[in-house]
């Protein structure tokens, strides 16, 4: 938490940390496994293309 030691890095962060949240989190009881398996493997996608572009 030192690091967000403005309102700038703070929302830097926080940006951050929603974006990879959404991609990941999905609530499992609304949904069937199949889907849920779906769902984390394009998550899974879009952050191994993330991560390789950076």
């Amino acid at each position: 938490m030192q690091l967000l030691n403005n309102k700038a890095s703070a929302q830097r962060f926080l940006a951050t940390y929603a974006g990879v949240y959404n991609t990941f989190y999905s609530q499992r009881h609304s949904i069937s496994r199949t889907t849920l398996r779906t769902f984390r493997s394009a998550g899974n996608d879009a952050w191994t293309e993330a991560a390789t572009a950076a």
